[in-house]
């Protein structure tokens, strides 16, 4: 116990530049250091993940919570070749998403709702934002908690939300219904190596007590702008050709130029189409 303690408080320190006191009891110190532990890997073995564990997985993933016992989120596993072949042709940024011995995509339903509402006759009467928004919060749920278990397993995941700047075309290659959209993709293998811890912005600057309070957030931002090109500096500049090449390159300098450029502007008007009203 008093090791999994220290390796948590270890991964926490690494992970946010300082680890918060622990209690004094703490039962599932080991699961929660785990946790902690999550690292980047993008790199996997030569070795095939089982259909069957995928499915297990999926299981226990989707035993989640879920918004009022909806049941609003669906797994589609990427087997069959082409298929994979497809989707990784529409990721060229993402290579792993070709190289991963699995593929999954994590999709929001609120088909199956709709559907029992026919089935027993009662009228659709929330057809607004929320209804959108509860079966997107469905599936991040699951997907998180897929992450969790594909850890606990062994393996190593990759998130990939560009999969939704080619949401037509993933409708497509999964042939995904209206009212069913695609949230993430998520590559799954075992590790090619141990990985690194990614360091996150100081709990000052995301844990409130009583009130949300963001008087210190440039601080925040600059403390983690230091400490994270210390210990994980970008290997990579985003568009010096556009943004200049400022010196030193910081997480907040990456993030402001990503978002400085167009991204997605059409997935209002793709999940419209789905079907869903954003009012």
């Amino acid at each position: 116990m008093d090791d999994d303690r220290a390796a948590l408080a270890a991964h926490l320190a690494a992970r946010f530049g300082d680890a918060p006191p622990l209690p004094k009891e703490l039962p599932g110190a080991v699961t929660l250091a785990r946790m902690a532990n999550h690292r980047t890997i993008r790199a996997y073995a030569d070795r095939p993940v089982g259909g069957d564990l995928l499915l297990v997985l999926a299981a226990v993933a989707l035993s989640a919570p879920t918004k009022s016992d909806l049941q609003q989120a669906d797994i589609v596993l990427v087997a069959d070749a082409g298929q994979r072949a497809a989707l990784a042709a529409l990721l060229p940024d993402n290579p792993w998403a070709a190289k991963a011995p699995a593929f999954a995509v994590f999709c929001g339903n609120n088909r199956r709702q709709r559907r029992v509402h026919a089935l027993r006759g009662h009228e659709f009467v929330n057809d607004h934002l929320d209804a959108f928004f509860n079966a997107a919060v469905d599936a991040a749920i699951v997907l998180s908690a897929f992450i969790t278990a594909a850890e606990a397993a062994g393996l190593t995941t990759t998130p990939i939300s560009a999969i939704r700047n080619h949401a037509q075309a993933v409708s497509e290659v999964l042939a995904l219904p209206k009212h069913v959209f695609p949230v993430a993709g998520l590559s799954i293998g075992w590790p090619a190596h141990g990985g690194s811890i990614s360091p996150r912005l100081p709990l000052t600057a995301t844990v409130h007590l009583d009130r949300h309070d963001d008087a210190g957030l440039d601080t925040h931002i600059a403390e983690y702008d230091a400490r994270r090109n210390l210990t994980r500096p970008y290997r990579e500049r985003r568009r010096d050709d556009v943004f200049g090449a400022e010196n030193p390159y910081s997480w907040s300098e990456d993030k402001a130029r990503q978002y400085a450029q167009p991204e997605r502007a059409a997935w209002g008007a793709y999940v419209r189409d789905r079907g869903f009203k954003l009012d």
